[in-house]
């Protein structure tokens, strides 16, 4: 006697299982709405990486244009507050004055030259207080020794009497981050970064200019001194990976599209050997 129901051959226990086992709706929803999280997510990275490409290559050509282009005058005190490092880092500027030699402060750092110090000097200009680093100078044996230079009373500036000096250098802004494992001590004069306003300040001078100038190599001082700065050692480096970063991006986003395809294929696959061979 045949038991088997009509309209169809009973199934096996191994078709059951294999019926068994396709994934629910439920979780073909959350894989899809996931693999489209993701792909979204990573084509926004890797398009916002193109954006961060364009403006660097951007900066790069100003900054470019800017350093061999001819000096222009330094900005006047009334236009300090806007200086940013969009409109003027490494602009080539002219600046005059008379350099405060005894307030130089010395700021420990390596160059290619080897391990010694940048030399920021004060300058009064007419428009006030300028920091000019004069270049980079060797460490000597008990340089790490040597007294802070004194803090300013009063107007420096008003008894100035070192001849005037013009310097065609490139504005720098401020260096507020320490070296690594090293952050600037104000209060024991010892400085890692060009930090210029805190410097400023504990020079006695806190309305000198929130930036600097770099002055060129081989510029010329109408003082003569024990040390002799070397210049033009000023490092202009914009790391430019966004390219990388995107196609990283886009690399990971494609990658989610491509195994999502092979998924559905799949899974499509084996619903339509289970519905066949529940034919069967």
């Amino acid at each position: 006697m045949n038991d088997a129901p009509p309209g169809g051959a009973n199934p096996t226990p191994q078709r059951e299982a294999r019926a068994g086992r396709l994934p629910s709706r439920g979780a073909r929803i959350a894989l899809a709405a996931a693999a489209a999280f993701f792909f979204c997510a990573f084509a926004f990275l890797g398009c916002w990486q193109v954006k961060r490409l364009l403006w660097k290559q951007d900066l790069i050509a100003r900054v470019d244009a800017r350093v061999h282009a001819e000096p222009v005058a330094v900005p006047r005190a009334a236009d300090w507050p806007r200086v940013a490092v969009d409109t003027h880092e490494y602009l080539r500027v002219r600046i005059r004055g008379s350099l405060l030699y005894d307030y130089t402060t010395r700021v420990q750092t390596t160059t290619a030259l080897g391990i010694g110090f940048w030399l920021m000097t004060p300058m009064c200009t007419d428009d006030g207080i300028v920091f000019v680093n004069r270049g980079f100078v060797p460490m000597q044996p008990g340089d790490l020794k040597l007294p802070p230079p004194p803090v300013a009373g009063g107007n420096p500036c008003a008894t100035a009497g070192g001849a005037p000096v013009t310097i065609a250098g490139l504005l720098r802004l401020p260096e507020p981050k320490g070296r690594i494992l090293r952050e600037n001590d104000p209060a024991g004069d010892r400085w890692y970064t060009r930090d210029i306003v805190p410097m400023a300040v504990r020079r006695g001078m806190p309305k000198a200019a929130p930036f600097f100038v770099d002055a060129p190599a081989g510029q010329e001082y109408p003082r003569s001194a024990d040390e002799k700065p070397t210049g033009g050692l000023t490092v202009i480096s914009f790391p430019n990976n966004h390219l990388v970063y995107a196609l990283t991006w886009f690399g990971l986003a494609a990658m989610v599209a491509g195994g999502y395809y092979l998924v559905l294929r799949y899974d499509r696959r084996r619903r339509t050997r289970a519905t066949d061979d529940t034919a069967d």
